[in-house]
């Protein structure tokens, strides 16, 4: 091959480098980035007592969640963890506030409050959408699946008696290689399993990580930011005794690159 044929296959090569989206590999985490969103005032009502005792500096920390990721945020509630990832991820970025049907229905207050940031261009990289069945779907593949506080609605009556394990493996189909699954919940007792789910509305940890590793995820690790110690676990979340400071689980999974 000549020097001219070398030259152009050298061209070639790098025209495409630079054209290629970056993958989850490729961009990296920005704590400015973080600090920025966490600083948008937009995020307004109770800002300071929310975070207070949500944690979502270290949290989203935690998950690495980056500028220019495609995230999907589930059951997402008044949008709480959707304003903060609107703006870490930027312009380049995409949002999904997604409820399954079942869910919206006993929620209609909180999907029009996403509509209206949808349709808001401060927020304009917010996609709501109500999805027919508890069957998980996304437009594109992702790099986050995030629920905080509703893996333990699935299998109860009002969902239509779900299935997390389906859920999980929902979550494993719609992410890109190398992806995060992030769960935050109630915490059971061991080895409660699921039986609390519907009366406590709090799930085992060891009974999630089986649901979920169980569908070819790997766990990569946990952060006890939420624990309380002073939380029973076995006393409703909605007791005026532990409500707003039960212990919580926060686990990271992650999707395999091969």
């Amino acid at each position: 091959m000549g020097k001219s044929g070398i030259v152009i296959i050298a061209t070639v090569a790098a025209i495409m480098a630079a054209c290629a989206k970056p993958s989850v590999k490729d961009r990296e985490f920005s704590q400015s980035a973080l600090d920025a969103a966490l600083s948008d005032p937009g995020r307004k009502m109770n800002r300071d007592a929310a975070d207070a005792r949500r944690k979502p500096g270290e949290l989203i920390a935690f998950a690495q969640v980056k500028p220019g990721d495609k995230i999907l945020d589930l059951i997402p509630g008044e949008g709480y963890w959707t304003r903060i990832f609107s703006k870490l991820v930027g312009p380049t970025g995409k949002v999904y506030a997604v409820w399954p049907q079942s869910y919206a229905k006993l929620a209609t207050g909180n999907v029009a409050t996403l509509r209206q940031l949808s349709a808001d261009q401060y927020y304009g990289n917010i996609v709501t959408e109500v999805q027919p069945t508890t069957t998980l779907m996304a437009p594109e593949a992702l790099d986050v699946v995030w629920t905080s506080q509703n893996f333990h609605d699935y299998p109860d009556e009002f969902m239509g008696k779900g299935d997390p394990a389906q859920l999980a493996a929902d979550a494993f189909k719609i992410l890109k290689p190398g992806g995060t699954f992030m769960i935050i919940d109630h915490m059971a007792k061991p080895g409660r399993g699921l039986s609390d789910t519907d009366t406590l509305h709090r799930v085992d940890p060891a009974t999630v990580r089986q649901i979920v590793e169980g569908a070819g995820f790997r766990f990569a690790g946990e952060t006890k930011v939420l624990d309380n110690p002073a939380d029973p676990l076995d006393v409703s979340v909605f007791d005026k005794s532990i409500r707003g400071h039960t212990s919580q689980f926060a686990y990271k999974f992650t999707k395999p690159r091969s």
